[in-house]
């Protein structure tokens, strides 16, 4: 599976893990230099709460387009180290 936004690869792996339709990608396999963090945390009763980031290429910012529970609940350990888009990033086989 790839995440892409603007013609970039931000992600690339065959080990995601699906949750809620979402394919979370190891975070070893995201391109940290599209990443900002952002200030944006939500909540999940059943994963944690979740941590953002921006998803930048060049001047264009795609606000709070990643998500990561960097410490999720127990229903949710299967996404421990994952981080899934959206938010108009494209995610394909």
């Amino acid at each position: 599976m790839k995440a892409i936004w603007k013609d970039r690869i931000i992600a690339d792996s065959e080990d995601t893990v699906i949750v809620e339709g979402n394919h979370y990608f190891p975070a070893d396999c995201v391109s940290s230099e599209y990443l900002r963090e952002s200030a944006t945390s939500t909540r999940c009763v059943w994963k944690g709460t979740a941590s953002y980031y921006d998803v930048v290429v060049g001047d264009d910012v795609n606000a709070d387009a990643a998500w990561y529970y960097p410490d999720p609940l127990r229903a949710a350990e299967s996404i421990r180290g994952r981080i899934a888009f959206w938010r108009g990033v494209q995610v394909v086989e």
